[in-house]
């Protein structure tokens, strides 16, 4: 059985995905988030909310223990989050990460050009791929709420083509990182419809 730590488990990729994780597979779920009163167990025998700062590196390292997987959706200073993450998955001797970013980072949208908004996304990611953790960074289109699995993948350094995915799209994507921890290993994946 897998062990999955999901940083900002109250977000609405993060809750989306648990979803899935929790329909399609049989992995144990650790919820993290910085007011576990305002989540929900999903489901007691396979869910457990923690209460936590992702900036706390001895509250994060102690929830990674025992963990095989981090999949974090975050919002906030995501550059220093990001580096707290890789310490205190150094400390905790884990290795796989799956970090949510956004499409755009790296100027790779044709037609739009880099905003400033897009800086803690960036930030972030250049700190997860400065390390040396078994990392897939997604970098998905805008969110739709279709019933659809439908998603094509574009590489750092391709163009990304098209705006939109579905949510469940990116959970399917999110849910196959977890379960294949070989796959996609070392990459940033743009994510959008097919």
């Amino acid at each position: 059985m897998t062990r999955i730590l999901i940083l900002g488990a109250n977000g609405q990729v993060a809750r989306h995905t648990t979803a899935f994780f929790l329909q399609r597979t049989d992995a144990h779920l650790t919820l993290f988030l910085r007011r576990a009163s305002r989540l929900k167990n999903p489901d007691p025998a396979r869910a457990s909310v923690v209460e936590g700062d992702v900036t706390y590196r001895e509250a994060l390292r102690a929830a990674m223990q025992g963990q095989d997987v981090v999949f974090a959706s975050l919002t906030g200073d995501m550059a220093k989050q990001a580096r707290t993450i890789v310490d205190a998955m150094h400390a905790a001797g884990l290795k796989r990460l799956i970090f949510i970013s956004s499409m755009g980072i790296y100027s790779e949208v044709p037609g739009e050009k880099y905003a400033s908004v897009l800086d803690p996304y960036r930030d972030s990611a250049a700190v997860i791929e400065a390390s040396d953790l078994d990392y897939t960074i997604l970098r998905p289109g805008w969110f739709t709420h279709g019933a659809e699995i439908d998603y094509q993948l574009t590489q750092k350094g391709e163009s990304f083509r098209g705006h939109d995915v579905s949510l469940n799209s990116l959970s399917d994507l999110i849910v196959k990182l977890a379960l294949s921890p070989t796959l996609e290993v070392r990459r940033s994946l743009g994510v959008s419809r097919a």
